[in-house]
């Protein structure tokens, strides 16, 4: 079980560090179906490890330029209360029915995946940000309520099922704020880190179920050695193939969670 968590791990970081958006999605149903961890050791443990991952990728992706530091901390604290309030719903809620609607979120991953790479497939890969920034363009009411509901959204989905949330990050910031998705992946690694920094905090102090510390060791280190290849992966290789080839992999995870999750509520 343990040697099995560093490829894993390094699958995770891998998709993370070269999609930012939806790369941390995975990181539950591993944990859960290859690496035997009940539902709410996962969504914790996950967190640790997307959390982790996200940062290291910061580092690596703000070297290249396309971090905007800023925008994301702001975006990140106003999912904060998002992040809370998922922790404690995620503690109450059935083990199979947790998994059962991270099914659901796999296939709107998927989708949102699918229509960002139609909408933008020539959006410059060298890092530079679009016209929007929080800091550098005026934000008028109506993008503003988006940019508010977006990071609420993401604080929610971090909290309750112990994942980043970038593939409503990184749409939010294309749509609402112009910035150009290279810049968008980049600084939805921001906005990751805190969400679930406060997630984890809340169920720490919630007392979380005990967590499989060395598993957890051999996937975190495996998962940010893998983000910083997924960098330079990001940099080198066809943005629209790596994408296919993820939604692929998350819609037989996605149909695989949702039977099992149907077979054990019968």
């Amino acid at each position: 079980m343990l040697l099995l968590a560093l490829p894993v791990g390094l699958l995770i970081g891998l998709s993370l560090g070269a999609l930012g958006a939806g790369g941390s999605i995975l990181t539950v149903p591993a944990l859960v179906y290859l690496l035997g961890q009940t539902p709410h050791q996962a969504t914790t443990q996950s967190l640790i490890v997307v959390g982790a991952a996200a940062l290291a990728g910061v580092l690596a992706h703000r070297r290249t330029g396309r971090v905007d530091l800023v925008p994301g901390l702001v975006f990140g604290l106003l999912g904060s209360v998002g992040s809370v309030l998922g922790s404690k719903a995620s503690g109450l809620t059935n083990p199979n029915v947790l998994l059962l609607g991270f099914a659901g979120m796999m296939l709107a991953a998927a989708s949102a995946m699918l229509i960002r790479g139609r909408s933008h497939p020539d959006d410059p890969a060298d890092g530079t940000g679009g016209v929007g920034t929080l800091t550098r363009q005026r934000i008028d009411a109506g993008r503003a309520v988006k940019v508010v509901a977006a990071a609420s959204v993401v604080g929610l989905l971090t909290g309750f099922f112990g994942v980043g949330g970038g593939f409503v990050v990184v749409p939010a910031l294309v749509l609402a704020l112009g910035y150009a998705t290279a810049t968008a992946v980049g600084t939805s690694l921001v906005v990751i880190t805190i969400n679930s920094a406060v997630a984890l905090g809340t169920r720490v102090i919630g007392h979380a179920e005990a967590l499989d510390w060395p598993l957890l060791g051999l996937f975190l280190a495996a998962a940010v050695a893998g983000v910083l290849f997924g960098n330079r992966v990001a940099s080198r290789v066809d943005s629209r193939r790596l994408t296919t080839a993820f939604v692929v992999m998350l819609l037989a995870v996605a149909t695989y969670t949702a039977a099992q999750s149907v077979l054990h509520m019968l």
